[in-house]
C-alpha cells in the first residue's frame, strides 16, 4: 500500500514551523497511543505512522530530502532514514515508534495528558557518557475498592542492580582507559554508499557502547558488566482514581546502567481487576439488584453494595423492572481532580418459578381484581372505529 503524505499524515501544511509540526504530532500521539487504545490495531498504526511522520520533519535536513525526493529519500540503501535510524524507513515499526517517542517526549507533559499525571522519561545515550539502565515495566492489578481509596503497595522487582564487588564500575581496580575504537567520543562514524552518493553514519561505539572509555581488567563477578541480578521491593502510591492503562514511574527503580551509569526507572502500569458486583464506565460505577414482585408493586427499602461499605436504597410502590435509581458521589473520584462519580443501580422485578399453595391462592385472587390490559385490536378500534 503507498505510504501517505508525511505532511498529510500530521495534518499540515509544507511550510508548517517547526513548533506547528510538533504540536501536531503530540496531538495524535496522545490520541492514537497504544497504552491509551489497548488491542487497538488501526490506532496502533495511526501513531506509528504519526510518529515516523514526525521523525523525518523534526530534523531540518531530512525535511529537506523529503521535501526534494519524497519517501524515496528514505528507501532502504538511500542513506537518511531508513540507513541511519534504528527500524528507520519502510521497516519503522511500533516498537521503533514507540521509543522514538519516548526519547522526543519521555520528559514532557504530555504524559501527565495522557496516563492523568504518570509520567515516563526517555534515556538518551550522549556521546563520551556513562551509557544508562533499561527502563523496567511491571503490570499492577488492583480491585475497584482499592482504586476507589487509593493505596500503597510493595513491588517485587527483579533488576539488574550495581555489583556488589566492584561497585558498578566493571573493573577490578577500578580503573578505565580511554575506548581506543572510539576516541573517547562514544560514537563512530562510517561511510556508506547511497542514492545520493556515499553519506557519513554515526552510530553508538560497539567497542565502549557509547561510553567512550573501557574495562581492561573486568570485574570476576559480573565478568566487566558492572551490575548483577537481583530482587528488591519497592513501595508505590497509587492514587484514588487511576484506571486501567494509566503509568506510574518510579525514578531510578529500573535496571542500572553497565559499568556505573545511572539507572532507568521503573514503570508501573495499571490493571483493573474484575470486580463480581459492579462495573465502571468512567468515574460511575453500575450494580443490579433483584426485587420480588411486592416490592416492586408495595414499595420497599433495601440494602445495597456501595464502593463503601453498603447503603439504604428506597425503592417507590409501582417500580417497573429495569428501572435505574441514581446514586450520587458513590461512585469513583477523578483522578487529580474535585468530582466524584455516581453508582447506577438497575432494578430486575423476579418473577418466581416456584410457588407455594398460598401464595398461588394469593396470585389468582390479585388476577382476578386486576384491571386487564387492552389488546392492540381493542386499542386500534377506539382509532379507527369498528
Amino acid at each position: 500500500m503507498a505510504k501517505r503524505d508525511y505532511y498529510e499524515v500530521l495534518g499540515v501544511a509544507r511550510n508548517a514551523s517547526d513548533d506547528d509540526i510538533k504540536g501536531a504530532y503530540r496531538k495524535l500521539a496522545m490520541k492514537y497511543h497504544p497504552d491509551k487504545n489497548p488491542g487497538d490495531k488501526e490506532a496502533a498504526e495511526r501513531f506509528r505512522e504519526a510518529t515516523e511522520a514526525y521523525e523525518i520533519l523534526k530534523e531540518s535536513d531530512k525535511r529537506a530530502k523529503y521535501d526534494q525526493f519524497g519517501h524515496a529519500a528514505f528507501e532502504s540503501g538511500a542513506g537518511g532514514f531508513g540507513a541511519g535510524y534504528p527500524g528507520g524507513g519502510f521497516g519503522f515499526d511500533i516498537s521503533d515508534a514507540l521509543r522514538a517517542f519516548m526519547n522526543d517526549f519521555g520528559g514532557d507533559s504530555i504524559f501527565s495528558d495522557l496516563f492523568g499525571g504518570a509520567r515516563m522519561r526517555g534515556r538518551g545515550r550522549r556521546s563520551g557518557g556513562a551509557v544508562p539502565g533499561d527502563d523496567l515495566q511491571i503490570r499492577l492489578p488492583l480491585t475497584l475498592a482499592e482504586i476507589s481509596t487509593g493505596v500503597e503497595k510493595t513491588l517485587k522487582v527483579r533488576r539488574r542492580d550495581r555489583c556488589t564487588q566492584c561497585n558498578g564500575s566493571g573493573s577490578r581496580s577500578g580503573q578505565r582507559s580511554t575506548c581506543r575504537q572510539c576516541g573517547g567520543a562514544g560514537r563512530v562514524r562510517q561511510v556508506v554508499p547511497s542514492f545520493f552518493g556515499q553519506q557519513v553514519i554515526e552510530s553508538v561505539c560497539p567497542a565502549c557502547r557509547g561510553a567512550g572509555s573501557r574495562v581492561d581488567d573486568p570485574c570476576g563477578r559480573c565478568d566487566g558488566d558492572g551490575r548483577e541480578q537481583t530482587e528488591t521491593t519497592v513501595k508505590v502510591d497509587i492514587p484514588a482514581g487511576v484506571s486501567e492503562g494509566n503509568y506510574l514511574t518510579v525514578r531510578d527503580k529500573g535496571d542500572a546502567g553497565p559499568q556505573g551509569g545511572p539507572a532507568g526507572d521503573l514503570i508501573v502500569l495499571i490493571q483493573e481487576k474484575p470486580d463480581p458486583v459492579f462495573q465502571r464506565h468512567g468515574i460511575d460505577v453500575v450494580c443490579e439488584l433483584e426485587i420480588t414482585f411486592a416490592e416492586a408493586a408495595l414499595g420497599a427499602e433495601k440494602t445495597v453494595p456501595a464502593l463503601e461499605g453498603k447503603v439504604k436504597l428506597k425503592i417507590p410502590a409501582g417500580t417497573q423492572s429495569e428501572k435505574v435509581f441514581r446514586l450520587r458521589e458513590k461512585g469513583l473520584p477523578e483522578l487529580h481532580g474535585s468530582r466524584c462519580g455516581d453508582q447506577l443501580v438497575v432494578v430486575h422485578v423476579m418473577t418466581p418459578q416456584h410457588l407455594s399453595r398460598a401464595q398461588r391462592e394469593i396470585l389468582e385472587q390479585l388476577a382476578q381484581t386486576e384491571q386487564k390490559p387492552r389488546s392492540v385490536l381493542e386499542r386500534a378500534r377506539d382509532v379507527f372505529g369498528n
